[in-house]
C-alpha cells in the first residue's frame, strides 16, 4: 500500500510513512523507500504483462526531461491512438543509440511493429526507425500532429516536480517505469467517445486497486 500510494499521489517518504503512522503502522521513511526499491519493479513487471498485445499500431513516441543528480536525463515514452502505453526508457543522452535501445525496447514490449509512427523532428528518430522498424512503416515527423504525446507527458510531470528531482539515476529509472504502468492501469478510456459516469469510474478505480492489492499480497 505504501509504494500505491507513492506512485498514485504526490507524497514524498515521510508525508508516507505519517499516514501509515495514523493506521497504526510505526515505519521510518527509510524503510518506504527500501519497499519501494522492492516492490516497484515487481508492480511494473504485473502491469506490463496485463496490457501486452493489447495496443494499437499507430504510435507515439516523444521524450520529456527529468533531473537527475542535478543533470537532466530524458524519459522516452510511447503511447497508441488511443493513449494507452507502449513503454517508457530513461535514457541519459538524447541521440541515435537511445532511440535504436529505445525502439527495440517497444518492439518487445508491444509484441508487434507498428504500421505508422508520429515523431517529433528530431533527426534520431528517422533513421533508428528504418533500422529496428523498416521502411514499410509510415513514419510523420511533425511537433503539431505528435501535441498528443506531449500532452501525454503531463501526469509524470506533475508527478516529479515535487520531488525535486531523483539522487540517483537508478531509482528514477525505477520509480518512472512503475509510475506510467499503475497510471496506465487504473486510466480509465472513453467508451465509444464518451467519457464514463463519475460513479463508473470510481467503480473500476476501486476493483482494479482492489485486483492489484490482491495480486501484491499473494
Amino acid at each position: 500500500m505504501a509504494v500505491l500510494w507513492r506512485l498514485r499521489s504526490k507524497l514524498g517518504f515521510r508525508d508516507v510513512a505519517e499516514l501509515l503512522l495514523q493506521r497504526g503502522f510505526e515505519v521510518s521513511y527509510e524503510t518506504v523507500q527500501i519497499r519501494e526499491f522492492r516492490f516497484a519493479p515487481l508492480i511494473s513487471e504485473n502491469l506490463r504483462s496485463k496490457r501486452r498485445s493489447r495496443n494499437g499500431r499507430s504510435w507515439y513516441l516523444d521524450e520529456t526531461y527529468i533531473k537527475v543528480s542535478g543533470r537532466w536525463r530524458y524519459l522516452y515514452r510511447a503511447i497508441d491512438r488511443e493513449g494507452n502505453l507502449l513503454d517508457s526508457m530513461l535514457s541519459e543522452h538524447r541521440d541515435r543509440d537511445a532511440a535504436r535501445r529505445f525502439l527495440r525496447h517497444l518492439i518487445d514490449s508491444a509484441g508487434q511493429k507498428p504500421l505508422r509512427m508520429t515523431t517529433d523532428k528530431h533527426p534520431a528518430y528517422t533513421k533508428a526507425i528504418r533500422w529496428i522498424v523498416g521502411r514499410k512503416v509510415t513514419h510523420r515527423h511533425n511537433r503539431y500532429l505528435n501535441n498528443r504525446m506531449e500532452q501525454n507527458h503531463r501526469p509524470i510531470k506533475q508527478r516529479y516536480y515535487p520531488m525535486l528531482g531523483f539522487a540517483k539515476f537508478e531509482s528514477a529509472s525505477r520509480f518512472c517505469t512503475a509510475f506510467d504502468e499503475f497510471r496506465n492501469y487504473l486510466r480509465v478510456p472513453a467508451l465509444d467517445g464518451k467519457q464514463l459516469s463519475a460513479s463508473s469510474r470510481r467503480q473500476i478505480f476501486t476493483a482494479r486497486w482492489s485486483t492489484l492489492m490482491t495480486e501484491l499480497s499473494a
